[in-house]
């Protein structure tokens, strides 16, 4: 299953490079700045969303292994009661196994955390940058007036090309 943080990030992503791509056409500084912005926390949401589908994935194969693992050494140990040594040896491989699993575990759960800290870092800084950006837009709108109309006049009508196409 796709984490949705994947989806959104991927979308955000999307509309950064599209508003960046504006402001570079039109010459706005704070159309770029603002997209880049958005475009890098898209990237870490998607990131982060790629970070816990990995983490899940790995969490799953590690549980798989280790219950594989044991229901065979259970099935040997079955197989040869009757012989204290063999017994003795099944009992510490299955014992061998479990602590492997922990330690398995608890790597998984220790690379998830750090995964998520630095996806959680990487968005807040994303989050930074757009409010900025948007203050800086906003600065830019009141001095240019006529151009912010003008810009969004364009935006909207290369959008309404590209939803309903050339006739």
């Amino acid at each position: 299953m796709v984490d949705t943080d994947r989806i959104t990030g991927a979308a955000k992503e999307l509309g950064g490079k599209v508003q960046g791509a504006v402001g570079d056409l039109t010459g706005s500084k704070r159309d770029s700045v603002e997209g880049r912005a958005r475009e890098a926390q898209g990237t870490a949401e998607n990131l982060y969303g790629q970070a816990k589908d990995t983490v899940r994935d790995a969490a799953d194969h590690v549980a798989d292994t280790a219950r594989d693992l044991g229901g065979r050494v259970r099935d040997t140990v079955g197989n040869l009661v009757g012989s204290g040594d063999v017994e003795d040896r099944a009992r510490r491989a299955q014992g061998a196994a479990a602590d492997t699993y922990e330690r398995a575990e608890r790597s998984v759960r220790s690379a998830g955390r750090e995964a998520y800290d630095y996806a959680e870092d990487a968005y807040e800084n994303s989050g930074r940058s757009v409010r900025q950006g948007g203050r800086e837009l906003t600065h830019q709108i009141a001095e240019h007036p006529v151009a912010a109309l003008l810009v969004a006049g364009l935006l909207g009508y290369g959008l309404g090309l590209l939803i309903h196409g050339r006739d």
